[in-house]
């Protein structure tokens, strides 16, 4: 009987323990030093701001573990031995595979700043981040304030969650404007003005110089580059992205880049050994996909795809349309297909562009301009199906065809306002005018 051993407890290992165990009677063991069962990452941000408790971040009672003959083990893993088919663990012990999966997900990204050690200084990623932030950030009265650094999606999580507790936050950014290295212009601009709305100190095109240190090696203060600013603060969030969590790896015969590298398969350069989740590196281009992707449903997806392999029936991980969701405060974002920002946009990508009046509530449709085939949409503040847009895409539905079908994919509650023939007027007025 095969020995599957899983590095890493999140959603791409588990997924994989989970459906191995479907399949087949094979030993399954899983390691992590994160904590002792697994939870939903992505709700860290809620036990923070009071609306759950940890536990309830775990989807599987601790029962369900044993009954499934999955065995965990809280351990860091220091060595791999590809040779003899073993891992060192940091206790001293030993464990044999028969095959390896590599899922250990990413880490906060550093970029060597002075005092990015420092004690209050932390990511927002793991569940010992979470700790951290009780511990440095449980009031107003201990953190006076708070700054990020880094504007994606996880610097504005940690934003709001130090706003529920009337915590001061300065954030800095050092694009021009929030995150429009992925979004385009419009959209942009609207999540500044947001971000501003929530009284949160918005710092553009402004880049951290060093995080300095009081005389007990605690967050004082950070000092601007350029401008040599100090702005004191008691936290310090590192939010400008995550990279592949692998530095152990780098000592073993397993190819990395970036990530560990891997075949549209999921299979390493050594035979019985893959990687799945945010630490896998595609060697290969999937379309428009980026080769490393930090999200839940593609880890996901890859720990199904790779349990079929495992289990005698070799497949190819196929991601399919990309689409993502997240929130911005109060504002709900969803995106499907491509719609690319200034940065990276190819020539033939046009974009409509609708925006409400109470600034909350927008939409950018991407078609080919020559031949009007629907490429993406991004939306903000009106909920849309997933289904119905990637069937749009896999059809090649025109812009047009998607304008005037909008309302067979908003999935908005009962009685919330619809804006429909809002959109469809505003799109005939562009035609016209161009």
């Amino acid at each position: 009987m095969d020995n599957i051993v899983i590095i890493g407890n999140g959603i791409s290992g588990i997924t994989l323990a989970r459906h191995i165990r479907k399949l087949s009677d094979k030993k399954i063991t899983v390691i992590s030093a994160e904590t002792d069962y697994f939870f939903s990452r992505t709700a860290l941000m809620y036990v923070y701001m009071g609306h759950m408790k940890f536990e309830h971040t775990q989807p599987y009672e601790n029962w369900f573990w044993k009954k499934n003959r999955i065995e965990l083990r809280k351990a860091y893993v220091e060595e791999i031995n590809t040779d003899h088919k073993s891992l060192k663990l940091a206790n001293g012990s030993n464990i044999s595979y028969d095959k390896l999966v590599i899922a250990t997900g990413s880490k906060p990204n550093k970029f060597g700043w002075l005092g990015q050690d420092l004690k209050g200084v932390m990511g927002m990623y793991h569940k010992q981040d979470l700790d951290t932030l009780e511990t440095h950030a449980p009031n107003n009265e201990v953190c006076k304030r708070a700054v990020i650094i880094g504007g994606g999606l996880i610097g504005i999580e940690l934003a709001e969650m130090l706003s529920s507790r009337d915590i001061p936050v300065t954030f800095l950014v050092r694009e021009s404007s929030f995150w429009n290295g992925i979004l385009p212009e419009g959209e942009s601009q609207m999540i500044n003005k947001h971000i501003e709305s929530h009284h949160i100190d918005l710092r553009l095109s402004t880049n951290l110089k060093e995080i300095k240190s009081d005389e007990n090696g605690h967050v004082k203060s950070v000092i601007i580059e350029g401008t040599g600013e100090e702005i004191p603060c008691n936290v310090v969030g590192l939010t400008a992205g995550v990279s592949p969590n692998i530095d152990f790896i780098k000592t073993s015969k397993i190819e990395t880049g970036k990530g560990v590298k891997v075949n549209r398969y999921l299979e390493t350069n050594i035979p019985d050994v893959y990687a799945i989740g945010d630490c896998a590196e595609q060697r290969e281009a999937i379309g428009n996909r980026r080769p490393i992707e930090a999200v839940w449903y593609t880890g996901r997806m890859m720990g199904e795809t790779l349990a079929q392999t495992i289990c005698g029936n070799r497949m190819a991980y196929k991601p399919g349309h990309w689409f993502n969701s997240a929130k911005f405060f109060d504002i709900e974002y969803q995106t499907y297909g491509w719609v690319f920002g200034n940065k990276g946009r190819p020539e033939y990508e046009e974009h409509f562009h609708w925006k409400h009046d109470d600034n909350t509530k927008c939409i950018t449709v991407a078609y080919h301009k020559d031949t009007n085939v629907f490429l993406g949409i991004n939306t903000f503040g009106i909920r849309m199906r997933h289904e119905t847009f990637d069937k749009w895409l896999t059809e090649k539905r025109g812009v047009e065809y998607v304008i005037n079908h909008l309302s067979e994919a908003n999935f908005d509650p009962e009685f919330y306002k619809r804006f429909e023939k809002d959109i469809i007027m505003a799109y005939n007025n562009q035609l016209q005018t161009a």
